[in-house]
């Protein structure tokens, strides 16, 4: 049975602070001063205004399933901050409007078709409209992780990424996943490796290494903020059907904290 209080967490609004429409991105649990950065890359499947509309032609259903964002993500994220102290970034962007965990030259970072869903939205969305849709999202969100690992670096301190992402259980016409959680990483295991250790202890928990994704991935935020400066990170996929209601983003964030509160001491 998967434990329910590995660690005590707090509870977290869904709704989060008020925003600007055209913010990029928005900074939580900001009192914290742990070197710890927590990351939600595709927190949201907000589409703003000015692109096209406010709508990219795609259903309500669509746009509340995986493609537009990662389900669960951004409350997972936002408890995991607070149990372990610490600042948090998350995009406020869809993932559809332009993708901030892909590099700015990557051919995925507009989609226009995702899993089998053509984006209408995108269909028409030219060179000049992906480098405004960079210059509008991509970069104001990377921009503030840059910053915030300077003031941890400013104060003599080794920053600490941890991102939190979720995934569908099946995509379209594919096999079901078995994993309850992937750990993603790179060349450095110094987090992920403990972290796969110590969640695999629990027989109930199925852990992917290096599931359902690669965690090599050239050009994504990890690799251009952590991997590429040696800061200790770890990448966190969640299967989403175990996050999607408030009581399961508080479980599986407890589930996380301890384990990583001791591995982040011994670095």
């Amino acid at each position: 049975m998967i434990p329910d209080g590995y660690i005590k967490v707090v509870t977290v609004s869904r709704i989060g602070q008020k925003m600007n429409e055209q913010s990029a991105y928005e900074a939580l649990n900001n009192g914290a001063s742990s070197r710890v950065l927590i990351l939600c890359d595709h927190a949201s499947n907000h589409v703003p205004a000015d692109v096209n509309g406010g709508d990219l032609g795609i259903s309500k259903a669509d746009m509340n399933r995986h493609i537009a964002y990662d389900i669960g993500a951004r409350g997972t994220a936002l408890a995991l901050a607070k149990a372990l102290k610490a600042p948090m970034l998350a995009s406020r962007f869809s993932r559809l409007v332009i993708d901030p965990n892909r590099g700015e030259d990557d051919p995925t970072i507009l989609m226009k078709i995702y899993d089998h869903t053509i984006i209408k939205g995108n269909r028409h969305a030219d060179a000049k409209e992906k480098q405004r849709r960079i210059e509008s999202y991509h970069r104001p969100y990377h921009a503030a992780i840059k910053a915030a690992l300077a003031k941890t670096i400013t104060r003599g301190e080794v920053p600490v990424i941890i991102s939190i992402h979720s995934y569908t259980p099946q995509l379209n016409g594919r096999p079901k996943r078995p994993w309850h959680i992937g750990v993603l990483w790179g060349k450095d295991g110094r987090m992920a490796l403990p972290l796969i250790e110590k969640l695999a202890e629990n027989p109930d928990i199925t852990v992917g290494d290096n599931e359902p994704y690669s965690g090599e991935l050239h050009g994504d935020t990890m690799y251009f903020h952590a991997t590429r400066k040696s800061y200790p990170h770890v990448l966190i996929e969640l299967r989403h059907d175990l996050i999607d209601t408030p009581e399961g983003e508080q479980k599986w964030a407890a589930i996380l904290a301890r384990p990583l509160q001791n591995i982040i001491a011994k670095l």
